[in-house]
This record gives structure tokens, C-alpha cells and sequence, in this order.
């Protein structure tokens, strides 16, 4: 191609070809924006959706928090972890031109730019490795974006995309690199390639760093031309990665305070299984999902029968795909690409990267000339071979091989034509020849996406996308709101694990690859549920925690229709007030050793409110038989399951727990490793989803029992006294019938009596003492105090890496930020700083500043190339 024309020619059709079998593949599945099925599965739904309406929010100057802290999750969360992770696509700022209740949209159209661009850019790359026919780049660009990964896997995890795109662009910089060329634009791309998403950049970066070997094997003259084209290479990615450091670094460093998530071995895929991910409409989680088109790759397989094709070339690169197809499978390699950790969920993420080989094979094929009938052959018997292998696997469908022979079969007969057309100098062989291997990949395309997306609904949890259910909840929130005097909690039946981010308030759910440890630890202990083993915190509706965390207004809202397990109840959503101290309160002079969580969460609830409210009483559970109940193995308050603390119960069966409380206390549930239902006497009860460590069910309330109003334990917290009136015989009955779904243990301390005077005193008390204004913004509060103030300032907050108060690292208490105040002190300020900003900022300074420096120092050398130009016209 020597002009750009044409080049611009193959990425219209790439993107276009991209666009067209993407959206008729969704179309096909009546997936949204298609039909009425939704799109949103796993972290689509629960991640991306909110974190993009955050991002609207924050275009629109309508966010609580900013860039650095996020006031809506999870009581105060850092936030720039989460915006380097999920929104720093260049792409991502799009979602801004979208009404906020259409941001579902804009996220599909996000995706299908992505999967168009990375065609684009693959389009573009194929002629700079070597020259060719511009509509084969094009075809070939197309398979590349519409690969397996791409549709079945990164389709619902749009920010792998962004990987999809950098592999090209990437190795486009590693041949500038090579050559000498743009020493300025190179680390430009590598810097937004690394800061749109730093994971799968990682891996496109591995991946370029091979292509470049393999062009530096089979293209430079001598050792030093290849040494110095390695060494520009490497400063290039340094430069580019230095620029984005100040995204990467507090996204590392969020990484490392996070809640740690699943931990899973990898164990590689039958090989039947990975090579059924080769042919179209196959799926499977846990599979590399390396579809491509029949197609290319028939190309890619007859480049090592491609005579007319250099030795060493031909065979380089034949064993640099060899290679990277055996590394997916071997576990230190595996470890390499997912940068030493293997990954939660799916362990073929590199697959992309294999892709992208295949197809610069492909083009490396066709670009000496198209195949004759020997390397068809060879390439033919290669795919058969493949096909026959992979008929075991238990992922191939119906439609798997007649999708496969047709697109066989369009291959070798465009094959065919174009050979005719180059010696019989019939050109116009070529456009059937197009349309044939242009058609069958993106039918293949289209089915395998419309598949893919079927699979992911049956497999896969789902969410509704933005409908009535949200509006209404986001115009009652937007009513109830009162930040900062108090929060407003969206509710414990949610659309997504990140409901605060999409329908607005103030938290205390939260759901991210960066959740805190310390915020998932300290809800924890106060008895809050979680699933994806501790990443995502759970809202708790409880007076006491909703009292320690400002919650005002509760949000209260009929279970989600969407989900199948939950009755359609058309009632709109409420609010319930309460009368909650302040953002900041002051606590007393501690003395002796700090306060320590225990094992009970009534009594830590307790502890962070400074004041007894329950009676913990004995237990006794039965069966229907009434057998006692059994002793579990593990210990109920960990991330083990039952314990000598611990009763076991089994699926199908009716228990009933006992005990007593005094008259007219509110009981409480904490069972967190039970499934199933649970409820008093004439009471519907509610639904707990516990399954430990996996998901933890949160304390519940379920009801006041009968009885005369009576007494409430007295004593200060975790005193002899209180935990005595804790088991007193007095008091009304209570009976909890258990109704488990699943295995699991219920603590013999399961039921805690809340007396809501107490409570009521108790928050008096902390409103009395505590902050009289509070002023919240993007990186800090600040409280006025009232006069004659001392003690220990405590902000409704979890202690996470980064806040400093008054000058001084923040200390903590008992998982919340805390300050001492000094007597005489009228006010307390705390800020907020990411770990990593400070160093980040500084090395993407120093790397501008050497990026800057490299610019200038290459205009002498283009004004005198300049001058040389005209002097030779």
C-alpha cells in the first residue's frame, strides 16, 4: 500500500464489517438494545453501568465526592483506583452526550466502538509489517475485533477492549521503535494504551515485545541494528508507562489495601475443550475462547506450507503462535501473562493476544502471495484436523459444524478466485472474492455473538437494565436527600451490588476490584453481608449501624422483579427517617489497651455506638423432630463456616430457634452462613443468601414478639453487667423457624434484642456532643465543634490508606477515621490523598519532561531530512 488511501480503505471495512456482525448478532438474540433481554451479566451489570453513571455524574458536576474520593460507596471510598480501572478510556467519555438514564446505551456503544477501533487499528497494522491487498487487511482486521474473546468474553467487560485495541496500536510503536521513527508519538500511545486499562496493556505489551523480536529476527541486517531498535523499544515503553503513572500507581497501590477476592489454581483446559473454542458457536467460562473465523484461520494454518514465503519468516512466525497457544496452558507461563496472579474468574484473559497472532500470520500468508493448492492443502488438513479433535468436547453445538464447513468451504473458494484473477488477469474475480470471505466471517460472527450472548443469560447472573424500578428510586432518593447533615441509604434490595452509583445517595454498598479491606472487615464484624467472597459490602439495615453511619433516610423499595426468586410487587418505594447524630462525633478519652472487635456483632455494634442496646440471650435450636441441634464445624463470625459457636443445619429441613428476650425488644437475625428463610411466629419472615466465605447473609430484623413492655439490659458496653443481662431467664419467648435451602450453620449466638430507648439515648448523646456543621467535598471533611470539645473525633468513614487529619496521618477507631481533639479545639479537618498520587505525579512529570526534551532534540534532525527533500526536488 503506498499511499494512505487504501490503508484508510481497510480500516472502513474492518469497522464496518465489525459493527455489522456485532449488532446482528444482538439483534439475532433480541439482546439489548435489540429486544427485551438484557445485556447487563456479572460485573457489566454490577460494575461498568454504575461506575459509567458515576463518571456522568461527575461530566455533569452532579457526583458526591470527585476524581479522588467517592462519597456514595461503601461510606467513603477512594475513588481513583476505580476511575484507572473502569472510566480512563478515551472512550468512556462518551457515556457524558447520553442522557443519564440511557447510560446502558451509551455503554453498548462504547463497546462496539472499541471492537470497530481495534479493527481498525489491526487493519492499519497488517500493511505496516508488510505490504498487501487493502481489502484483505480489512478482512482480516474484522477477524481480529470479532475473535471469541472479543464477542463472548470482553463484550460484558468493556474495559478489556481497551487491550483489544492496544495490541495493534502497540505493536505499530514496537515497529517505530524498530525503525527510528516517532519517538514522540510512540510513548504518546503507549501512555494512553496503559492508562485506558492497565491490565489488559500488560498483556498486549507481552505481546508486542514478541512481535518485535520476531520482526527483528526476520527483518534487521545485523546484531547492533536489533540491540538498538531493543533498546528504543524499552525506553519507549519506560517513557510511556512513566506518563501514566499517575493513574497507575494508586491503582497498583489500591490493588494491594483491597479485601483479597477468590483465589483460584489455575488448572489448564482439555485440550478438546481449547480447541472447540476455535470454531464458531462455542462457549465456556473457563475455556480461551479463540474463535477467529474459518477463514483466517485456514490462512494462518497454511503459512507453514506457504512456500513462496521466507524460511526464516514463515517459521517464526508459525512457532511464535505455537508457542503462545502452549503457554495458555502451562501454569507459569499462565502466571506470566496475568502478571503473576491468577485472575478471579476467567484464567484466559491473554486470549486476545493469540488472536492477534493468528491473524498477523494470516496476513504474513497472503502478503507473498495467496496459497496454492499445496499450502491449501496442508492449512486444510491442519483445520480438519482441529475440528475432528475437538468433536469430544462437550462445548460443541448443532450449529458449530455447518457454520464451520460453509465458512471452510467460502475460504478456499475466494482463495480460489483470487488466485484466478492474479493469472488470468480477471480482476473482477475479486469482489466475489470479498463478499465470500468478508460474508462467512461475519456470519460466523454473528452467530457465534448471538450464541455467546444467549449462554451468558443461562450461566451468568443478570440485571435489569434502567427502567421504571431505577427512576422511581432515584426521585425518591433525590427527595429524601440531606448530605452531609445525614445520609441516604438506596436499600437493602437493590438492582446491583453498586446501587448508590446509579440511583443515588450515600451508601454503604459497594462493589469493586478495589473494595477496602478494612471496609469489608469492619462491616464484618458488625454483622453486614457480602458476596463475591468480600468484594462486594452489602447496604445493612440496621438502627444501630444506620445510627454509627449518619444514615437519616432509608430507602425502602419491593424486591427487584427482574430477579426470578422474587415476587412482583408493583408498591412504589418509601423512605424511613431517623434521627442520627452528625458525620463527625466526638468520642471520650480512651484508656487502657484501643477497643477491639470481637466475635459477636451485636456486641461490636455496641462497641462503635458506646452504648448497651441489646440482650444477646442463650439459644436452643430443634428440628421438627425435635432433635437438638448439632454443633457445625468452623466458626460462624469467620470466613469459616459453623464452629464449636455454630449449629448445623441441612437443606429441606424445619428448624426452630429458640430463646428469650425482654418485652417489647426488636429481635434480630445474624446467621451468616445460612440460605434459606427465616421468621417469628405469624410473621413472612425474610430471605437470607448466605453461603460463607463465598457470600455472607446480613443481620436482619424480623419482628417484635408478644409480650408485656419490659426492661432492657443495663450496663456500660462489655461489662459483666450488660453481658449478664444479656442471658437473664426472663423475659418473652421467641421462636425463629429456619427454613434452609442449603447446607449451612446458624451461631448460638444468633439473636440479639435491641432495646430501642437505650438507642434513642444513645444517639442524644453523640448528637449532643458531636460536630454542629459539617462540610464535605472532593477530597476531605471539615467539622466545627462544639465549644469545650476533647477527646477523639471520630468521622463516619472507613480508615482507608490516604486520610490525614489536621496535618497528621488520620489514626483509627475501630475501622473508622479518627482524630484526637485537644482541649480547646474549635474544629477538626481531615483530607483525602490516594496512596500513589504524590509518586505518580512525579514520575509522569519527570517523563513529560524527557519526552519533552526528545521532541526537541528531533527538529534539527526533521528540519535538515527536510531540507535534504527540497534540495533533491
Amino acid at each position: 500500500m503506498p499511499n494512505s488511501r487504501p490503508r484508510a480503505s481497510a480500516c472502513a471495512l474492518a469497522a464496518l464489517v465489525t459493527v455489522a456482525a456485532v449488532c446482528a448478532g444482538d439483534a439475532a438474540a433480541r439482546s439489548f438494545p435489540f429486544g427485551p433481554r438484557t445485556r447487563s451479566v456479572n460485573d457489566l451489570g454490577n460494575q461498568f453501568v454504575p461506575f459509567h453513571t458515576r463518571l456522568w455524574d461527575l461530566l455533569h458536576g452532579q457526583a458526591d465526592g470527585g476524581v479522588l474520593l467517592n462519597w456514595q460507596s461503601g461510606f467513603g471510598t477512594s475513588f481513583l483506583p476505580d476511575l484507572g480501572t473502569y472510566l480512563t478510556s478515551p472512550f468512556a467519555l462518551l457515556v457524558g452526550v447520553f442522557p443519564r438514564d440511557r447510560v446502558d446505551l451509551a455503554l453498548y456503544l462504547v463497546t462496539v466502538l472499541k471492537m470497530a477501533s481495534a479493527a481498525a487499528a489491526m487493519a492499519f497494522l497488517l500493511p505496516a509489517l508488510r505490504g498487501g491487498r487493502w481489502w484483505a487487511a480489512g478482512a482480516l482486521g474484522a477477524s481480529y475485533a470479532l475473535c471469541g474473546w472479543s464477542v463472548a468474553e470482553a463484550s460484558y467487560n468493556p474495559m478489556w477492549l481497551d487491550g483489544l485495541v492496544a495490541l495493534p496500536l502497540l505493536c505499530l510503536a514496537a515497529e517505530w521503535a524498530r525503525t527510528g521513527r516517532h519517538r514522540v508519538a510512540a510513548p504518546l500511545v503507549v501512555a494512553v494504551m496503559w492508562t485506558a486499562n492497565f491490565y489488559t496493556a500488560y498483556m498486549a505489551t507481552l505481546g508486542a515485545a514478541l512481535v518485535l523480536v520476531v520482526r527483528l529476527v526476520t527483518e534487521s541486517r545485523d546484531r547492533r541494528t536489533a540491540v538498538r531498535g531493543l533498546l528504543r523499544a524499552a525506553g519507549t515503553v519506560t517513557l510511556g508507562i512513566g506518563l501514566a503513572a499517575p493513574v497507575l500507581l494508586p491503582v497498583y497501590l489500591g490493588t494491594k489495601h483491597a479485601y483479597p477476592g477468590w483465589t483460584r489454581p489455575f488448572a489448564p483446559a482439555a485440550w478438546p475443550d481449547v480447541l472447540a473454542r476455535l470454531l464458531p458457536a462455542t462457549y465456556g467460562f473457563f475455556t480461551p475462547a479463540l474463535f477467529l473465523g474459518t477463514g483466517t484461520l485456514l490462512l494462518a494454518c497454511a503459512l507453514a506450507f506457504q512456500r513462496s514465503v521466507p524460511h526464516r519468516e514463515r517459521w517464526a512466525w508459525t512457532g511464535l503462535v505455537a508457542l503462545v497457544a502452549l503457554s495458555l496452558q502451562w501454569g507459569p507461563t499462565h502466571l506470566l501473562w496475568h502478571a503473576f496472579a491468577t485472575p478471579n474468574g476467567s484464567p484466559y484473559r491473554q486470549t486476545f493476544v493469540l488472536a492477534g497472532f493468528l491473524v498477523i500470520a494470516a496476513w504474513i500468508a497472503v502478503s507473498y502471495d495467496w496459497p496454492g493448492w499445496r499450502a491449501l492443502l496442508g492449512g486444510g488438513a491442519v483445520v480438519a484436523a482441529v475440528a475432528v479433535a475437538a468433536s469430544s468436547s462437550g462445548l460443541v453445538t448443532r450449529w458449530t459444524y455447518p457454520l464451520f464447513a460453509a465458512g471452510l468451504l467460502a475460504a478456499g473458494a475466494a482463495v480460489t478466485l483470487v488466485r484466478r484473477a492474479q493469472g488470468g488477469g480477471r480482476g473482477w474475480y475479486a469482489l466475489p472474492a470479498v463478499l465470500l470471505l468478508v460474508g462467512a466471517q461475519a456470519g460466523q460472527a454473528a452467530a457465534t455473538t448471538a450464541y455467546a450472548d444467549q449462554q451468558r443469560l443461562v450461566r451468568l447472573d443478570d440485571y435489569a437494565p434502567w427502567g421504571a424500578r431505577q427512576s422511581a428510586q432515584a426521585r425518591t432518593v433525590d427527595g429524601a436527600d440531606g448530605w452531609p447533615r445525614y445520609r441516604t441509604d438506596p436499600g437493602r434490595e437493590p438492582t446491583t451490588a453498586n446501587d448508590p452509583l446509579v440511583v443515588g445517595g450515600q451508601g454503604g454498598a459497594y462493589y469493586s476490584s478495589h473494595t477496602p479491606d478494612v471496609l469489608t472487615r469492619t462491616m464484618r464484624a458488625l454483622g453486614g453481608g457480602w458476596t463475591s467472597r468480600g468484594r462486594a459490602v452489602q447496604s445493612l439495615d440496621n438502627p444501630v449501624t444506620d445510627a454509627v453511619f449518619s444514615v437519616g433516610a432509608r430507602l425502602r423499595t419491593p424486591p427487584d422483579p427482574h430477579q426470578p426468586w422474587n415476587p412482583r410487587d408493583g408498591r412504589p418505594p418509601t423512605v424511613t427517617r431517623a434521627q442520627v447524630p452528625p458525620l463527625v462525633t466526638v468520642r471520650g478519652p480512651v484508656s487502657g489497651r484501643a477497643p477491639a472487635y470481637g466475635a459477636s456483632p451485636f456486641r461490636n455494634q455496641e462497641l462503635l455506638l458506646g452504648t448497651t442496646v441489646y440482650t444477646v440471650p442463650a439459644t436452643a435450636l430443634r428440628d421438627a423432630a425435635g432433635a437438638t441441634g448439632t454443633p457445625g464445624p468452623g466458626t460462624a463470625g469467620t470466613a469459616g463456616r459453623g464452629g464449636a459457636g455454630a449449629y448445623r443445619v441441612e437443606r429441606g429441613g424445619t428448624y426452630t430457634l429458640s430463646a428469650r428476650c425482654p418485652a417489647g425488644g426488636e429481635v434480630y437475625l445474624w446467621a451468616p452462613d445460612l440460605f434459606g428463610r427465616a421468621a417469628l411466629a405469624d410473621t413472612r419472615g425474610v430471605r437470607l443468601q448466605g453461603q460463607l466465605p463465598a457470600r455472607s447473609a446480613a443481620m436482619e430484623r424480623l419482628g417484635t414478639p408478644a409480650g408485656p413492655a419490659g426492661g432492657a439490659p443495663s450496663g456500660p458496653v462489655g461489662s459483666a453487667a450488660g453481658h449478664r443481662a444479656g442471658s437473664a431467664a426472663g423475659g418473652v419467648p421467641v421462636r425463629v423457624t429456619l427454613r434452609p435451602e442449603r447446607d449451612g450453620t446458624v451461631p448460638h449466638s444468633a439473636i440479639g434484642c435491641l432495646d430501642r430507648t437505650r438507642l434513642a439515648t444513645a444517639v442524644t448523646a453523640l448528637t449532643r456532643t458531636g460536630a454542629t456543621s459539617v462540610h464535605v467535598d472532593g477530597d476531605g471533611v471539615r467539622a466545627e465543634l462544639p465549644p469545650g470539645t476533647a477527646g477523639t473525633a471520630v468521622l463516619a468513614a472507613p480508615r482507608i490508606a490516604g486520610w490525614r487529619c489536621d496535618g497528621r496521618p488520620a489514626g483509627a477507631h475501630l475501622g473508622l477515621v479518627a482524630a484526637p481533639v485537644p482541649a480547646g479545639a474549635t474544629s477538626v479537618s481531615c483530607t483525602f490523598r490516594p496512596p500513589g498520587l504524590r509518586a505518580g505525579g512525579a514520575a509522569g512529570a519527570v517523563a513529560l519532561l524527557v519526552l519533552l526534551a526528545t521532541a526537541a532534540a528531533g527538529r534539527p534532525g526533521a528540519r535538515r531530512a527536510a531540507a535534504r527533500l527540497r534540495g533533491r526536488s
